[in-house]
Order: structure tokens, then sequence, then C-alpha cells
């Protein structure tokens, strides 16, 4: 897969140089912007605009991000190469990769809205304490939810949300009728 050869490559480039929490921290703020930006997901997955468009774009957004030389320079090879729809892939697989040389499990959340930083600290937690050691959280927002969590560590799923519930009530409702 190449986004795992490009991750690799990015993990050990940061290794050898000791930057691989600055690196983490860029593809973090990457991996926001790409959530929250509709613009930017067209540019990074768009097949039409050339590669000096593409790496003149990424540049720029780098830059302004205020992201690590290795890190800039990365994208821009990834631009040059029209590897930038692999970045989903690179983001995920460089934190995989982080988060097992730690220790760390890795957990993603759902929620229907935004969790307050309290709660965030108070979900970490928890998770900490049921599956022991550390437990690193991406939080993500989904409103379809309508309400409660969605909680997913390595193969285990634990889903309180309101949208299951109610899919629940009506399976089991058609079955009375």
């Amino acid at each position: 897969m190449i986004a795992d050869r490009y991750a690799t490559a990015l993990f050990e480039l940061a290794d050898s140089s000791g930057s691989l929490d600055q690196v983490a921290g860029d593809l973090k703020t990457l991996q926001a912007m790409l959530r929250e930006s509709a613009d930017l997901r067209r540019l990074v997955d768009s097949p039409v605009l050339s590669r000096e468009q593409q790496g003149a774009a990424i540049a720029a957004i780098a830059k302004a991000a205020g992201f690590s030389e290795l890190t800039s320079k990365f994208l821009g090879l990834a631009a040059k190469n029209r590897r930038l729809f692999t970045l989903y892939g690179v983001i995920a697989s460089y934190l995989g990769r982080l988060a097992a040389r730690r220790g760390e499990k890795s957990a993603t959340v759902a929620s229907a809205v935004s969790l307050t930083p309290a709660q965030q600290d108070a979900l970490t937690t928890a998770l900490k304490a049921a599956f022991g050691g550390n437990v690193a959280v991406e939080v993500k927002v989904d409103p379809s939810l309508l309400g409660g969590l969605v909680v997913q560590v390595g193969s285990r799923m634990v889903d309180s949300s309101l949208k299951t519930k109610l899919q629940h009530l009506k399976l089991a409702m058609k079955g009375v009728g």
C-alpha cells in the first residue's frame, strides 16, 4: 500500500532526526484541516490540478500552518509525485506507528456534538482504566448519531448512540406487528 510506504519513510526520517512528536503534531493539524475544509480535500483529491499547482498550494498551507521543515518537504514530495490523495492513509499509518512505539492503544470516539475538554479528559481517563495503559483518543463529531457515543478501540466497539438505539427499537417494533 502506497500510504504505508510513505508513512514508513516519514516515520523513519522523523525518528532519525528526533522529530517524531513534531511531525505527529503537524499531521494531526493537517488531519483536522482536511476534516474541516472541503477546499483542501478538493486540492488533495483533484486529478485536474497540475503537480506545480498542488505543490504551490500545499507549500503555502504548510508555511501558513507553521509545519516543520520535514513535514513541509514530505508534503512537497507527495505533491510532486502526485500522491497527495494518500495523505489520509499516511496520517493514520504514521500515528498508528507512533502509538505502537509508545505502547499506546488508539481509540476513535464519535459523538453527536463536540466534547468539552473536561469531557474528553474524563473519557480518556475511563478508557485508560478500562483498557489499561496509555490510550490515544481521537474524537470526531458525527451529528447523525443524534446523541451518545460510539467508541472503538482496536477491534472492539461500543455503540451507545441514540441513532443505534432507535434502529434497534424500530426493528423490535417491526417484529411485534
